[in-house]
């Protein structure tokens, strides 16, 4: 189930979205974490607005694999790339708070958080298991930090992010090493994250991911 907190009420830097499957018991189970970034629409001081889409709209009323999902929400006027590190922190603190399998921490988000996604993988290259950025793009020179499995989405007829902006990151993150997929969805714009959530296995796969192999 969906539980909001606030930052008003927390002093944490970000409100957020938690959900924990139905009962979960910290003592005696330690599950895989996926992070959630939400697009530039939802940015803002209600919460709520997070779970209109991705993660936290599947998972909403029920958890469709046994994780728990964090999906934070950015500040008005900021974006996540420039939020990476508060942003780590948080991951780092509901992870050590629900004994979080540390190796199975994956990140998941569309648009700007597809932007945020790449950003937090590269700049911690090291924490999370695999990657699956939707609609994004980043600096793909910094690519070689990638070596964790990576699944990317983008719609071929998007005005808002070129489709040239994943395609770049997936040829540079192969180029120097790594491990990525690009899915494209064709003659489909902006909103290619509605397929990718609701008719790809992209939750089952990111539940299944772990730096154990």
């Amino acid at each position: 189930m969906l539980q909001i907190f606030d930052k008003k009420d927390t002093g944490k830097p970000f409100s957020y979205l938690l959900t924990l499957p139905e009962g979960f018991d910290k003592e005696k189970e330690s599950l895989p974490l996926i992070v959630f970034l939400h697009g530039a629409g939802e940015r803002g001081d209600n919460p709520e607005m997070v779970a209109v889409n991705g993660i936290p709209k599947l998972f909403r009323e029920t958890s469709p694999v046994r994780a728990i999902t964090f999906s934070p929400q950015c500040q008005p006027n900021r974006i996540w790339n420039t939020q990476i590190y508060p942003l780590k922190a948080m991951i780092d603190e509901i992870t050590e708070t629900y004994r979080i399998d540390k190796n199975r921490i994956t990140v998941t988000g569309l648009s700007m958080g597809g932007f945020g996604t790449w950003e937090l993988g590269m700049s911690f290259p090291d924490a999370f298991a695999a990657l699956a950025p939707v609609c994004g793009g980043g600096t793909s020179w910094r690519c070689d930090l990638l070596k964790m499995p990576i699944r990317a989405f983008h719609g071929t007829d998007d005005q808002t992010v070129p489709v040239r902006n994943s395609i770049e990151m997936v040829d540079a993150v192969n180029t120097t090493g790594g491990h990525a997929e690009l899915t494209l969805y064709h003659r489909v714009g902006h909103d290619s994250w509605t397929k990718t959530y609701e008719e790809t296995d992209l939750v089952d796969w990111l539940y299944r991911q772990s730096k154990n192999g």
